[in-house]
């Protein structure tokens, strides 16, 4: 224990002139892999940029030599959802912006995307700027950070604007659990949604029924459901693919790009899923927890074991999720990955005993990421390579603007690099993990594949399994809107889904009066039924102007018989003074009459 809180201790950043052994690197031998293919070739390094890739490569001398035979070199992961140094339910996350960033780099992720949240009512400006402070000097990789939209004004949208403008913001998330805390109702995420669309940006949501879930907890803890159980039970994954759906929904209306985050369960991927086939642009993200463990924990006999395991949306204790989230994973139904790091430790959790609402809501997941889905996606089959780089890095490049400055090995991108070797093995523990808190949600899984080495903006990070990263070194990237990979298809929909005026053949003829004519037809019980007509004559549109008088008895008679006769159904009179009977020129403001018992009989039926 004593040497675990030894390695903890931060490392102050090294002077440029110091590094000049890192300045320089060539990797030889290995294969190169990205999204869309393998090659073998060495890679060439400078100054934190990749200056060469290919075959024979001609570099400096002094050049640090890296012998990758036998291991795949690929992109360093980008984990799209991480919550460090984060206030929440009366206290702060475990891992701090060191320490967070220091197990991502010990797994192979060297960009983290974390999110500012701001209170309900504070400017997202200012806690923009309190994020910014509490990150840059600590991060040992690059960042880059989402904005959460808590509560709703217009001085929330034109904060929005100024982010994405001014402080390379391309994303807001929106939550639809946390009811009376950040929960936003469908009127709000309507107008958020539209938002994001205008500036370009990318719409994210916590994606839950926070009304539901309000209601069950109290049901529960009513019937004496304390423990951790009871947070899935109060939380069942249908509400989670109600809000999903809805979620498209109201994204779909405005055509706004929607990412969901967490996926968590079966019924909320098959949603995407469905969706993307019906052609919406919306993205899934399933986590390293989603994929690689399940919800029974939450019945343990065990309260401190069950309580490390609450978050929200929950796990589910349905164990065949893990691999069903897999499948959709590998087939594109979902498109990348995160881990919704958020650590509390045993002690924190405990604030919650006695009452399940109160459990600080987080797991971890950041250093375990890339060894699990390399294990429970490649090693098991599901995908190859290419895929399991796009999902750990390419992909989120991509959708968040930063491709090809990361998420590719490609000359000019940033030297974010790992060698990563297929036959080591691993066991995840607690016990050995560099992150700050006491447990660990995968203890015990043994995963086939990790990083030998990690580069991050040129810089040996993890030296053959030694963790070497230096408080302050990682850098803020910022993303800016309009990410093409997401707005080429926003685009393309627009252009397809145009709303379109249909325009109709004929004159129109403007007619005088603002009513219909009443025409009274008797019911079986004698009573005056009162008929709305309108009028189509010959194929041309009726349009009605102010004048009542233009309503003469035989714009309602019927033509003529066939021998030229009058037909002897029709009437003579007018039943009202708003349209007078032309038989008695004289009197034009007769009382209405209401026939109760027309002669001939009562009639059921119209002409």
């Amino acid at each position: 224990m004593a040497a675990r809180a030894q390695s903890t201790t931060p490392v102050r950043k090294v002077p440029i002139h110091l590094q000049s052994a890192q300045n320089r690197l060539l990797i030889k031998n290995g294969k190169v892999v990205n999204g869309d293919g393998i090659q073998d070739a060495d890679v060439y390094i400078e100054e934190g940029i990749i200056k060469q890739v290919g075959n024979n490569l001609i570099v400096p001398g002094g050049s640090r030599l890296i012998d990758a035979r036998g291991k795949y070199v690929i992109p360093g992961g980008i984990d799209t959802h991480t919550h460090l140094q984060l206030p929440f339910m009366g206290t702060t996350t475990a891992d701090d912006f060191y320490t967070g960033t220091r197990a991502a780099l010990a797994g192979g992720t060297t960009t983290i995307i974390d999110f500012v949240i701001p209170s309900k009512g504070q400017s997202l400006i200012e806690a923009y700027k309190q994020w910014r402070e509490r990150a840059d000097e600590k991060v040992a990789c690059d960042y880059a950070l989402h904005v959460a939209v808590t509560w709703w004004s217009p001085e929330v949208q034109q904060e929005m604007e100024e982010l994405c403008r001014d402080h390379g913001i391309n994303s807001f998330k929106m939550f639809m659990a946390y009811k009376d805390l950040w929960q936003l109702d469908d009127t709000e995420l309507f107008e958020a949604f539209e938002r994001c669309k205008q500036l370009g940006a990318v719409a994210q949501v916590h994606a839950e029924n926070g009304d539901i879930i309000k209601e069950n907890c109290k049901k529960l803890l009513a019937a004496g459901v304390t423990g951790p159980e009871g947070h899935e039970m109060s939380r069942p994954e249908e509400v989670e693919a109600e809000a999903v759906n809805r979620a498209c929904v109201l994204a779909n209306q405005v055509n706004c790009p929607l990412y969901i985050v967490h996926v968590m369960s079966k019924s909320a991927g098959e949603v995407v899923a469905e969706k993307r086939r019906q052609g919406i642009v919306v993205y899934g993200e399933p986590i390293a927890a989603s994929l690689a463990t399940d919800g029974k924990h939450y019945w343990n006999s065990c309260w401190r074991h069950a309580a490390a395991h609450v978050m929200g949306p929950p796990l589910r204790p349905d164990s065949t999720t893990p691999d069903y989230l897999m499948d959709l994973l590998a087939n594109d139904d979902l498109q990348l990955t995160g881990t919704d790091h958020c650590t509390f430790s045993s002690a924190q959790k405990e604030m919650g005993k006695g009452d399940f609402t109160k459990i600080p809501n987080g797991v971890n997941g950041v250093e375990e990421r890339m060894s699990l889905i390399w294990e429970k996606g490649v090693v098991s089959g599901k995908m190859d390579p290419t895929r399991f780089v796009a999902v750990t890095s390419m992909n989120a490049a991509k959708i968040f603007n930063m491709y090809p400055k990361k998420g590719c090995i490609a000359v000019g991108s940033d030297a974010d690099i790992v060698i990563w070797d297929p036959k080591l093995e691993h066991t995840i523990s607690a016990a050995t993990h560099h992150s700050a808190v006491d447990f660990n949600i995968f203890e015990g899984i043994t995963c086939r594949g990790g990083p030998e080495y990690v580069i991050a903006n040129g810089r040996v990070t993890v030296d053959e399994g030694q963790v070497k990263a230096v408080q302050g070194y990682g850098s803020f990237i910022p993303t800016s809107p309009f990410a093409p990979f997401v707005y080429e298809a926003v685009t393309e929909r627009e252009k397809v889904h145009q709303l379109i005026k249909v325009e109709r053949e004929g004159r129109i003829v403007a007619v005088r009066n603002t009513m219909v004519p009443v025409v009274p037809q008797a019911t079986s019980n004698g009573e005056a039924l009162e008929l709305n007509l309108s009028s189509v004559n010959g194929g041309e549109e009726v349009v009605a102007a102010a004048d009542h008088h233009f309503a003469s008895h035989q714009h309602f008679t019927r033509p003529p018989t066939s021998s030229g006769g009058r037909n002897m159904q029709d009437t003579t009179f007018s039943l009202s003074s708003e349209y007078p009977n032309p038989a008695d020129e004289s009197d034009n403001k007769r009382s209405t009459i209401r026939v109760k018992a027309p002669p001939g009989g009562h009639s059921t039926g119209l002409w």
